[in-house]
């Protein structure tokens, strides 16, 4: 009898017809899956060959095509793509669609899908359709999962997954800090959740930009954190970007987005509009007698500090606080102290960065001289300009130096970022092509957070 041969079918990589295309289309997703009975994926070539020699021996031993039926081992249920929208995956049970949904374009958070590793249930809430059903969850809770992955800062990637089986981009974060029990990109999100307004915001909002004509080109998602102040021009994003999970203060919507990103609030978390706001509730009434020189310095921490870092807020000194106001001393603290007691003209020891009863005294009864603007710094040696300081880079900052240190960016290679040029404005644009130069020093961690310190000033503009 003869032995039975085994080929792989290849279509024509340039036939455009729709077989052709659908076949290519499944033989990509084949080779990006996962095994689904574990193991690494490049032992399927092994089983593989293993299964067809099992099966070729039945057939010359006399057990027939019957046999070698009962040798193969039946298909279950195809995973989804890496890289897959949700036009290419069928519903179970339903006929393959003809052709991608022209409304659906391939995303930068990739398609909709149940969760990585996970069993996939009869028909996967979101997938296709409308969601039937949410989970229910608090904003507390919403809050602690997002903050499970900036702990472990989760790398970015858009064909990836995290442990807990969500993808590991912008749209697979908020996904898996609603619990959403599935993979939801830009364009299905909003589906879960309701449109809010601007002065509706709480924790556990999410912020959503999702441009339906070309997906790739700007569409994010943020989770609302939280108001930095009482001003509302900054608040605290949790997202998944380049290269791992953050946290901090961002200007509103998104960065220079104003208008695009609009806010959301998820369907499924307890509570409304009227539960109070931990960033935004009543702060203790400021005591107009200082507390004493003993609440401040290094190691403090007591409601004091914050009292002082709003006020100084309050009277110019935003650019010092990027996450606003802390009970916790800090360098923010006193650089903010002494910028408020050099505007009233001190020197020496009346400036030290450290609250008196006088500097207390001004602020709190809203006298005296507000915190003056940044100015440019002179010159360094050989005509380098002077590190102006940290406090001239942070979100919200304004300053001249930021669109000099863009264009010295640009003028070394790293302008890859910026889409309509450096301005004077810190964008994240700016934050980038810093952390890009950095990474080039070869820098890592915190060396390379993508604000310039003297050192990468002065590599900058050597």
């Amino acid at each position: 009898m003869p032995m039975p041969v085994f080929e792989e079918y290849e279509p024509a990589g340039d036939c455009a017809c729709l077989g052709c295309t659908q076949r290519r289309r499944a033989l990509a997703r084949a080779r990006a899956i996962p095994l689904r009975d574990g193991g690494h994926p490049a032992a399927r070539g092994t089983r593989r060959a293993l299964v067809l020699a099992t099966a070729a021996g039945v057939v010359l031993s006399g057990g027939g095509s019957a046999a070698l039926a009962a040798a193969t081992p039946a298909p279950g249920p195809e995973p989804v793509s890496l890289d897959t929208t949700a036009a290419d995956v069928p519903a179970p049970d339903a006929p393959a669609p003809e052709a991608p949904a022209p409304d659906i374009p391939g995303s930068p958070q990739g398609g909709r899908s149940p969760l990585h590793g996970r069993p996939a249930p009869a028909k996967p809430a979101g997938l296709p359709g409308a969601p039937s059903a949410v989970k229910r969850i608090d904003r507390t809770s919403i809050i602690t999962r997002a903050k499970l992955w900036l702990d472990a800062q989760v790398p970015y990637s858009m064909s990836t997954y995290w442990s807990d089986g969500y993808r590991q981009d912008c749209s697979g974060y908020v996904s898996m800090a609603w619990n959403l029990g599935t993979n939801e990109w830009t364009g299905s999100l909003d589906k879960f959740a309701t449109k809010i307004t601007k002065e509706e915001l709480l924790p556990g909002d999410m912020l959503l930009f999702h441009n339906p004509s070309n997906p790739t080109n700007g569409s994010h998602v943020v989770l609302f954190g939280g108001w930095v102040d009482e001003t509302r021009t900054h608040y605290v994003a949790y997202e998944q970007t380049r290269p791992t999970t953050r946290k901090g203060a961002t200007p509103y919507g998104y960065w220079t987005n104003a208008t695009k990103y609009v806010p959301y609030r998820f369907n499924g978390v307890t509570g409304g509009i009227t539960e109070p706001d931990p960033a935004t509730d009543p702060k203790p009434a400021v005591p107009t007698v200082f507390p004493g020189a003993t609440q401040f310095g290094p190691g403090a921490n007591n409601e004091y500090v914050a009292q002082l870092g709003r006020m100084l807020i309050d009277r110019g000194g935003r650019r010092f606080y990027p996450k606003g106001a802390s009970t916790a001393w800090s360098d923010s603290d006193r650089l903010a102290t002494q910028a408020f007691q050099t505007a009233q003209g001190w020197t020496g020891a009346d400036a030290d960065g450290i609250p008196g009863a006088h500097t207390w005294q001004l602020l709190v009864e809203h006298k005296g001289n507000d915190i003056r603007p940044t100015v440019d710094a002179a010159p360094g040696p050989a005509g380098v300009p002077a590190y102006p300081g940290p406090s001239a880079f942070r979100p919200g900052s304004t300053h001249p130096f930021i669109a000099g240190l863009g264009r010295q960016l640009v003028k070394k290679g790293f302008g890859k970022n910026y889409t309509s040029g450096p301005g004077v404005r810190w964008s994240e644009a700016d934050r980038r092509s810093v952390e890009a130069f950095q990474r080039a020093q070869g820098w890592r961690g915190a060396a390379a957070d993508g604000y310039p310190g003297p050192e990468t000033w002065r590599r900058l503009f050597a």
